[in-house]
């Protein structure tokens, strides 16, 4: 691959799915730390698909995936736990946990093989607990949480386990708007403080518009990616849904519906 130096994630050509059924391919794209990029597009296009091959926890059919200049099959587990963290929708089995409990858990790729914390463990479970405004939650069990403290616990688990890649899907899932805003907030500092580069699913377009540094878009065709200023100039957005039922405003970078 060409210009691997430039960015730490580049996908080539990839196409994804299961052994017997392609769900996308034609897919491209390229990001650099410090990026906050929304995958978008319709149900059943291939969004969860793609973060999930991203993150190695299925194959990829064709094509190539690059992290930090090496290509993703070639990492190792201990590698990669090291490189990328995920937040995905299913709730953890760990649920008894207390929140400080769970956020430490980050930082097992890190701790001796009897996960004793050092210093600098703690100091990222701090962090990560401030950052996200869990301080006063610390000692609650995530049984006890509501849907939008226990989405920021999870994200705080993969910010202390302090990865150059963090890969979510659809992490404002079932949350009220005021959570949903919250949350992007949340990564978008996280991913420009931090130099991160945040990679997440998600259904509110007219957020990532307004957030997102970057976003894919999945449409079973193009699959065009740029910031959202260039895909709306470029009228991708225009076309993501049934122009007889939905509409993009370019101007508001919004959809109506049509009466």
């Amino acid at each position: 691959m060409s210009n691997l130096k430039k960015h730490n994630i580049i996908v080539k050509d990839l196409s994804i799915g299961y052994k017997d059924k392609t769900v996308a391919d034609n897919i491209n794209f390229c990001m650099n730390s410090g990026q906050l990029c929304a995958i978008v597009g319709v149900n059943g296009v291939g969004k969860s698909t793609l973060l999930r091959t991203l993150g190695k926890l299925q194959p990829k059919l064709s094509g190539e995936i690059a992290i930090n200049r090496k290509a993703l099959e070639l990492h190792s587990s201990f590698e990669l736990a090291k490189t990328l963290s995920f937040v995905l929708t299913e709730q953890p089995a760990s649920k008894n946990l207390t929140v400080q409990e769970l956020i430490a858990l980050g930082r097992q790729p890190y701790t001796n093989w009897i996960g004793t914390l050092t210093t600098e463990d703690k100091q990222q479970v701090e962090e990560s607990l401030s950052s996200f405004l869990l301080k006063d939650l610390r000692y609650n069990k995530c049984h006890e949480l509501s849907d939008g403290q226990l989405q920021r616990v999870l994200i705080a688990r993969a910010m202390a386990q302090d990865t150059p890649l963090i890969l979510l899907d659809e992490p404002t899932t079932h949350l009220d708007l005021y959570h949903k805003v919250q949350i992007l907030k949340l990564l978008q500092q996280l991913s420009h403080n931090k130099q991160k580069t945040i990679i997440f699913t998600t259904h509110e377009i007219e957020l990532a518009i307004q957030l997102c540094d970057t976003i894919l878009i999945l449409d079973g065709n193009e699959n065009p990616s740029g910031t959202p200023i260039e895909l709306i100039e470029q009228k991708h957005f225009e076309h993501l849904f049934p122009l007889e039922m939905v509409q993009f405003d370019s101007k508001t970078g919004s959809f109506k519906v049509n009466k």
